[in-house]
């Protein structure tokens, strides 16, 4: 019999009520039990708590994480920190010092020297911290990059992903940190498409660029990107962003909020004897040079449910490192803020290119951008920039790598400045 490890949730509302929800599943299926929980705002959630049926399984509620750890944290096998990216390195070094192992959403933070203060504080703990870019475990993929390593599909060239998710205008006034590049006191948030919604995409990219076995990711040599905006925010719902990894591969990835249709999501490897489309949530196809195609639906997938299970794995040492590790994350966090150095600048789209959409089946505002669904194509396919044919950028791009991390703080600085004053 498996002993259910003992679980604490911080927060209630946001994403914390997904894995609030999952842990009923896993509580069903023997692997845990919630002990504890907190929001500051938890009489809020209170219908949210019947459903979650705390008063039977027992659950206490804390006003906040810290008493919520001084009296329960001798009996915690995990710390899960679904929370805003903010609060993330205090809270996971909260958890650290007390020896409680951690859980914790993407992206870790987005500030590279914050990053590595909690890789440092990470490399005390008895367990490493697991950072859940939730598509890493699925077995199609591992599958797959391990075939990539072993030269099934010849040299991998180029890596490229397009996704496009519409978030409708509400969607940048949710909270007090949407869309938004600094905190009043300087800190960085780089809240975007790229820095949180489809963070899992792009680590996915680094990953099956990752050529140092089955369970890394690629380090970058340059980056050059231009970020725009649709929406009346400060920072940039749209990303067209290029790199080269030390290896020489070349990555491409083009990504926007400020889109009505369907969401799209499909990662691209271009290989010298194939390409290879993945599409998350759907299937993947190989089409080899010769013309042969191999294609396949991928099965069943619980992104949070699987990856806590797989998490447990680790805790109870039946695997030996979580999927992504603080370290891990390196690469995505490094190539997120390169791509504000290098573009230097968010670039408005053209007012007469940008129009309001109200969506029928959900009643919400939309933004959408003349030609951009276009340019995002071009940009993939041909590696055309849009500020040089559609979008009247002033500036081009500039070279980044990564010695240019050091700047990032003054850059980010320079344009939230500007739309303060704006």
């Amino acid at each position: 019999m498996t002993t259910p490890l003992r679980i604490d949730i911080i927060g209630m509302g946001g994403f914390a009520g997904v894995h609030q929800s999952a842990m009923l599943q896993l509580e069903a299926k023997g692997q845990s039990r919630l002990i504890c929980t907190c929001d500051p705002q938890a009489d809020k959630f209170a219908s949210q708590q019947e459903q979650w049926e705390y008063d039977r399984r027992g659950v206490q509620v804390f006003p906040d994480y810290l008493s919520m750890l001084d009296a329960c944290g001798s009996e915690l096998d995990l710390l899960v920190i679904p929370t805003p990216i903010n609060f993330h390195a205090e809270m996971h070094r909260a958890g650290v010092e007390r020896g409680i192992p951690v859980y914790l959403e993407k992206p870790p933070t987005l500030d590279p020297d914050e990053l590595e203060a909690m890789i440092a504080c990470d490399s005390r703990a008895a367990k490493a911290t697991l950072v859940s870019f939730n598509f890493i475990i699925e077995k199609p993929r591992q599958s797959l990059k391990t075939r990539l390593l072993a030269g099934e599909f010849g040299t991998l060239q180029e890596a490229r992903l397009q996704v496009r998710w519409p978030r409708p205008e509400s969607y940048f006034t949710r909270n007090n940190w949407a869309g938004k590049l600094v905190w009043n006191d300087g800190r960085l948030i780089l809240d975007s498409c790229m820095g949180n919604a489809m963070a899992h995409f792009v680590h996915n990219l680094l990953y099956w660029a990752g050529n140092d076995g089955l369970m890394s990711w690629a380090d970058l040599q340059q980056v050059r990107a231009e970020l725009y905006r649709a929406h009346l925010i400060e920072g940039a719902d749209t990303f067209f962003v290029q790199a080269t990894t030390g290896a020489g591969v070349s990555l491409r990835v083009a990504l926007t909020h400020a889109c009505v249709q369907d969401n799209l999501q499909v990662e691209e490897l271009h290989c010298a004897r194939a390409v290879i489309r993945y599409v998350v949530g759907s299937h993947h196809e190989i089409q080899w040079a010769d013309g042969t195609l191999e294609r396949e639906d991928l099965p069943p997938f619980d992104s949070v449910v699987d990856n806590h299970l797989a998490h447990y794995r680790y805790l109870r040492g039946e695997t030996d490192r979580p999927a992504t590790r603080l370290v891990d994350s390196r690469p995505f966090v490094h190539l997120n803020n390169l791509a504000y150095v290098s573009s230097g600048e968010i670039t408005p789209f053209p007012a007469d290119l940008v129009q309001t959409v109200r969506n029928p089946r959900d009643q919400f505002d939309y933004r959408q951008v003349e030609g951009l669904g276009a340019a995002l194509d071009e940009f993939i396919t041909r590696g055309v920039w849009p500020g040089q044919t559609r979008f009247g950028r002033a500036t081009p791009a500039r070279l980044a790598t990564p010695n240019d991390l050091k700047t990032t703080h003054a850059v980010v600085g320079r344009m939230a400045e500007i739309e303060t004053r704006a």
